[in-house]
């Protein structure tokens, strides 16, 4: 089952870049966006990563804290931040418990077989942790200037798109 809009997000601890774990009760009081790719250092993956690292302080200056979310190791997760010199820590996801959570998991095909692919998905979960905007199957190239855009003009956060 995954989670929707007005849901409350469900306490996780997993394992970030630098050494960290993201442990969602720690970061009451700050909004959380967590956007999910399917896999670093694929070109799609790094245009989004690299807007989202050019905006990171538009995003801090409206109390955002952002988080990157792929199934990568977390030794790929911790190079793919180096080459990119994010701002931010990407979590590694390699169990996808938090790809369940969030629905972002489906099933297709590719060259004849059945595989498990990653929907590219954005989360906002307010400071009580309570998911607020959720932005499914979104373009890559240009989801960080609608995000921003939206936020900024203040839509309704409480709507799904």
């Amino acid at each position: 089952m995954k989670l929707e809009v007005g849901h409350v997000v469900p306490d996780f601890v997993v394992p970030a870049t630098n050494n960290k774990n993201v442990h969602l009760r720690a970061l009451r009081g700050y909004k959380v966006l967590l956007y999910f790719y399917p896999k670093n250092h694929t070109p799609a993956c790094t245009i989004e990563t690299q807007n989202f690292g050019a905006n990171y302080q538009r995003f801090r200056r409206q109390g955002i804290l952002v988080f990157g979310v792929s199934r990568d190791d977390l030794e790929s997760q911790e190079e793919f931040k180096r080459a990119q010199s994010l701002p931010f820590e990407l979590i590694s996801d390699s169990n996808e418990a938090l790809c369940r959570m969030f629905g972002v998991l489906r099933e297709k095909e590719m060259f004849g077989r059945q595989i498990h692919s990653l929907v590219r998905s954005t989360f906002l979960i307010d400071e009580d942790g309570q998911l607020i905007r959720a932005w499914r199957d979104v373009d890559a190239r240009e989801h960080v200037h609608r995000l921003l855009d939206e936020l900024n003009t203040g839509q309704d956060s409480r709507r799904t798109g």
